[in-house]
């Protein structure tokens, strides 16, 4: 018999997190090719606060996953919630707000205005946020010099930086609204090893220090260490994804 003494305690398992995604019974087709799923994933979900490492060859469905888990794309059956919410319920104008105010995105275009200065980048990442202008300059220039950035870039036009440059400023823009989830799209494909080790240190402090749930794709698996999960698409997708899809 147990006592619940000091010198017996009894032991607690922590409570687990929160599942911020759940996803059920999800099935994605393109338009034209309804007979032939991209995606059919019975069930999956992520705990607040894990990193997880998304990972599948060229064509296996990780790129429209993502869209999907953005609000960008709309599954054709099934659900996806996101922090409680069933994304499949909301107009696009309402998932647009939503991807905004809670998640942060950087896909492998980085999708910079290019005519912009940085700032203007960033300001615009932030009002779509509705986190409105109060020290925005300030949280961006702290953002700079955690990724490495010299400051006086900030006044220049996107279309002035370098790949790399680029690279780090679309990670800036991505956490400027401090999101619940993070979703990052081959961050490092244009970086050599020494920079890709400094970029992914940095990259996961800021995470952690904001607290966001990380969802990270790539093909380079040398990276799986820095994270809790790695997830192989293809144990979870059913469909098998398609040689025409990312």
């Amino acid at each position: 018999m147990h006592s619940d003494s000091p010198e017996n305690p009894t032991t607690l398992a922590p409570d687990p997190a929160p599942l911020i995604i759940k996803i059920k019974d999800l099935r994605f087709s393109y338009p034209g090719k309804m007979q032939s799923a991209v995606l059919d994933i019975p069930e999956w979900h992520i705990a607040r606060g894990e990193r997880v490492f998304l990972k599948g060859p060229s064509g296996s469905g990780k790129s429209t996953l993502l869209n999907l888990l953005a609000g960008i794309l709309v599954a054709n059956k099934g659900s996806i919630e996101i922090l409680g919410q069933n994304l499949g319920a909301l107009s696009a104008r309402k998932r647009d707000r939503f991807r905004a105010a809670h998640i942060g995105i950087v896909f492998q275009q980085f999708n910079l205005i290019h005519y912009l200065s940085i700032l203007d980048n960033i300001r615009l990442a932030a009002h779509f946020g509705n986190k409105g202008k109060t020290g925005l300059e300030l949280t961006a220039k702290q953002l700079f010099e955690a990724l490495g950035l010299d400051k006086a870039l900030i006044t220049k036009k996107a279309s002035n930086l370098s790949v790399g440059q680029q690279q780090r400023v679309a990670i800036a823009r991505a956490l400027i609204n401090a999101p619940e989830i993070l979703i990052v799209d081959e961050p490092t494909s244009a970086l050599d090893s020494d920079t890709r080790d400094t970029f992914m240190k940095v990259l996961l402090q800021i995470s952690q220090t904001q607290g966001n749930t990380l969802i990270f794709v790539s093909h380079d698996t040398a990276l799986t260490s820095h994270f809790h999960h790695v997830v192989n698409l293809a144990e979870i997708n059913l469909a098998g994804g398609s040689k025409y899809v990312c």
